[in-house]
């Protein structure tokens, strides 16, 4: 089945003239990115956008939302007076699966235990023509790869992972629900233009290195806020050489670069990828429009005139490369990584390694996988490790059990998790003797922050390509190179492993006998949605206030963050994830991960009003009570990590008025700015310092509230002294609305209310 075929039909029939026309009003050739993002824009421009600077309405051609975002993103949209979504969209239930024994007895758990927001869920995608994905379908990222991602588009996803998408060259941006919410509204989405970075890749990759190694290298050059505010475009042979799941991999880890998303070029590969999954007639729509579909050749030749920063990679020279531990741009070329392991005193046993994931579960990762799987038995090896493997989509499980995979791994001791995000998001029952035991894992999975995966902070986790991971579970020892040593076999014997293979397609094709999609109601105006008044999982929403046309004084300081600060410490996932559709309650978790700069604490911060130290909510709460708002004060790429919303929401619910920082990863900005936040910037970064403990703030200039324009934070001191700050932002006259109008929704709420 071909989903919204007309939609796409329409895209590429528009292409050819937008690119022209863009190509004369910048009078030069284009990249990919620019070609989609202008043939995408909301209303024709009328000249070129500053790159890094201008704000662009966008017009994306759909929305994807995960189940543990979509809670949210839903209740607010059912607010907006829409009777149903103005572009396709879709719910995928993948978050609140927990791993604990198994696929089968897990899914079943899992169904039962969040039954109340699976009903949610499938009615409220029922009334507002929503395509549903249930429990056990897939993870997002991998069921849009085989069903809705194509060449030349544009998606929204409430997922910091949606640009998984461009491996098939789609733009695809990861977004917070309310950005969500304006898209299915049929609103204009805002983005600042993007920069460019452009990623020369030559030669071909061969033996044991994989298409997760480019993006482990780049993560390590770029760093984890190297790709903030940019598109990072791959272009060269060498990108034409990798599959289009290689290249959906590459594109979804270049999250954790900060990158608004990343792109490939249109090529051969991806017109394989989508005839194999049943989409020939979107194929041979794009090849007639190829060339729109790919950087302009003049682009090829001279990289620096088109991008802002170019970087090149051989292929032939890259070598596995091995990340962390406890963030993913610390980057070990796997010659170095024993050396690294030894050097700091990480754990050299590896106790568990895991496979799959949205990053790596495609057939030809769990082929090459299961191929060294297969020595393992061949070889008389014994795998050391715990090993277990995530599918990421039911018609990659139901392919690879067909073909004898997972009984390969099955063989060796290995455990078949749900097809869902399991221990990738911190949703698996870890089996370990002491947790507070300094140890090791290793994932082929995406992000490795302190407690990401098992909520353990004494867990030392790595990232690698699948096939590493693998060969380092049969050795279960960090320091083990595959490349140069030899694994001893269980009568004595010194051998070494062979270079993995694997197929990019399954030889005699996908198959699938339930794929888990339930379509919409063709009318969904009589379909109710009922949600329990006293459900502790699921709250509906009252409008957040306005804002009281004055200064904001007498702010109290709630945290002085200290350090890495991502989405994962300010609103934690892993059992934590029922309370997505409540916001009372998952507010309870509110930056409890954050480490307070005055004690080097997480979740322990000082009561102002009563001298005290306690939770952060608990104290929040207490201010709140008191009627009095409060201030976070936060280091640099502030709220990096996943695009939950609830990281900016939970803030507000509770009354926190403004978050002051060095920088901000780009998606929570956005999200603090959507529910009426004030998301500020110490101009000078050294006045950071200058944040006491019992401080209390004024914030000066929001009657003049301005773009451009700086705003002055007074931090009055216990001592009677204060210092004056001067801090910036990048409200446009839209965002300001928002600010006064108490967020974003209300907006909406008032324009729809005025047109009806």
């Amino acid at each position: 089945m071909v989903f919204d075929i007309e939609m796409i039909k329409g895209v590429y029939a528009a292409l050819p003239g937008k690119v022209e026309a863009t190509r004369k009003m910048l009078g030069r050739p284009l990249t990919l990115a620019e070609k989609i993002l202008y043939a995408h824009l909301y209303a024709p421009a009328t000249s070129p956008f500053a790159r890094g600077k201008s704000y662009v309405e966008f017009a994306p051609d759909r929305v994807a939302m995960q189940d543990a975002t979509a809670q949210m993103a839903l209740l607010q949209f059912m607010t907006c007076g829409r009777d149903k979504v103005a572009v396709p969209s879709t719910v995928h239930c993948d978050h609140l699966i927990q791993a604990k024994t198994g696929a089968v007895a897990d899914l079943a758990t899992a169904k039962d235990t969040n039954k109340e927001v699976y009903e949610f869920l499938s009615s409220i995608s029922n009334k507002y023509g929503i395509g549903f994905w249930k429990p056990g379908a897939g993870i997002i990222h991998q069921v849009v790869l085989e069903n809705y991602a194509f060449p030349g588009g544009m998606m929204i996803g409430t997922d910091s992972h949606t640009p998984n998408a461009g491996g098939l060259g789609m733009l695809a941006i990861g977004v917070g629900g309310a950005d969500a919410v304006d898209v299915m509204a049929g609103l204009p989405w805002e983005l600042k233009m993007p920069k460019l970075i452009g990623v020369k890749l030559t030669g071909k990759m061969s033996g044991w290195t994989s298409a997760k190694d480019v993006i482990l290298k780049v993560a390590g050059i770029l760093t984890v806020k190297g790709g903030t505010g940019a598109i990072v475009e791959y272009f060269g042979e060498g990108a034409d050489s990798l599959s289009a799941t290689g290249k959906g991999t590459i594109c979804n880890m270049g999250a954790e670069i900060g990158a608004t998303c990343s792109v490939f070029a249109y090529d051969s590969k991806m017109s394989a990828y989508l005839k194999g999954t049943s989409r020939a007639e979107i194929a041979n729509l794009a090849d007639a429009v190829k060339e729109h579909l790919r950087p302009d050749p003049e682009v090829y030749d001279s990289p620096d005139k088109y991008y802002d920063q170019v970087i090149e990679i051989d292929l032939n020279e890259l070598e596995p490369y091995v990340n962390g531990p406890f963030t993913p741009d610390l980057a070990w070329p796997i010659s170095k990584f024993a050396q690294a392991v030894k050097e700091n005193n990480w754990p050299e046993k590896l106790e568990v390694a895991l496979i799959g994931s949205c990053t790596n579960s495609s057939y030809e990762d769990i082929s090459r996988s299961a191929s060294l799987a297969k020595q393992a038995i061949d070889k008389n090896l014994d795998v050391k490790s715990e090993f277990t493997i995530t599918p990421g989509s039911e018609l990659v499980r139901f392919t690879i059990e067909r073909d004898g995979l997972l009984d390969t791994f099955d063989k060796i001791g290995g455990v078949v998790l749900a097809n869902a995000c399991g221990p990738c998001i911190g949703q698996w029952a870890r089996h370990i003797d002491d947790p507070n035991r300094k140890n090791s894992i290793i994932t082929s999975f995406n992000r490795n922050f302190a407690k990401r995966n098992d909520g353990l902070a004494s867990t030392h986790a790595f990232v690698a390509s699948p096939e590493i991971v693998t060969a380092l579970a049969i050795a279960g020892d960090l320091t083990f190179n595959p490349l140069t040593d030899k694994l001893k076999t269980k009568d004595g014997k010194e051998v070494m492993l062979d270079e993995p293979t694997g197929y990019e397609m399954p030889s005699k094709g996908f198959a699938v006998e339930d794929a888990g999609y339930q379509a919409p109601a063709a009318d969904g105006r009589g379909v109710q949605v009922v949600v329990s008044p006293s459900s502790d999982r699921l709250q509906l929403l009252a409008p957040f206030s306005a804002w009281e046309g004055v200064d904001l004084k007498g702010l109290k300081l709630l945290i002085k963050a200290k350090g890495k600060c991502t989405t994962d410490h300010i609103s934690m996932a892993g059992p934590w994830l029922k309370y997505r559709g409540h916001l009372d309650n998952i507010s309870n978790n509110m930056l409890i991960g954050a480490v307070n700069a005055f004690n080097d604490k997480t979740d322990t911060v000082k009561n102002e009003l009563t001298g005290e130290y306690g939770p952060v909510p608990a104290t929040q709460r207490a201010y709140k009570a008191a009627g009095i708002g409060s201030v976070v004060v936060g280091d640099e790429n502030y709220g990096e990590g996943s695009s939950r919303e609830h990281a900016a929401m939970e803030p507000r619910h509770l009354g926190v008025r403004a978050i002051l920082v060095k920088s901000f990863a780009r998606i929570h900005e956005t999200n603090l700015k959507k529910q009426g936040m004030l998301a500020l910037t110490f101009a000078d970064k050294d006045d950071y310092e200058k944040i006491q403990e019992d401080d209390t703030f004024d914030i000066i200039g929001l009657t003049d509230f301005t773009p451009g324009k700086t705003l002055t934070v007074v931090a009055n001191h216990k001592n009677g002294t204060s210092d004056s700050i001067t801090v910036n932002h990048t409200y446009n006259e839209q965002q300001i609305e928002w600010f006064k109008a108490g967020g974003a929704l209300n907006v909406i709420r008032s324009e729809f209310a005025k047109a009806k």
